[in-house]
């Protein structure tokens, strides 16, 4: 689980400097239009936010609040993997060691309690 914690919270650090260069160095619309009139440009995209769909069904899955996971899948869809990497961070550090926890958070204890 080391690992785990370790990888996710470098891609935390990395989506925050990636992000940070983009929003600085960037023009979201000008370059959005380039991306999106490029045949492989609109795959990307969709492939992003086909990624973004299956992470956000794990959080609804694992959540125990439809408000925090609608939030979170709200942060999802605007800041990408950066959130997914900080959800996946603190999922980690809140199962104590356990991956059962992890996969299936609230569900996890339901599961246990016969629920």
């Amino acid at each position: 689980m080391k690992i785990a914690k370790a990888i996710s919270l470098i891609c935390v650090f990395l989506m925050s400097a990636a992000l940070i260069y983009g929003f600085t160095a960037g023009d979201f619309t000008a370059d959005g239009a380039r991306l999106l009139s490029n045949p492989w440009g609109v795959v990307s995209i969709v492939d992003l936010y086909v990624g973004f769909v299956l992470f956000s069904g794990w959080i609804i899955f694992r959540e125990k609040s439809w408000i925090k996971a609608i939030i979170w899948v709200a942060l999802m869809m605007v800041f990408g993997f950066f959130t997914g990497s900080l959800y996946a961070y603190l999922a980690l550090v809140r199962s104590g060691g356990d991956w059962r926890q992890f996969w299936m958070g609230a569900r996890a204890d339901k599961e246990r309690s016969g629920s």
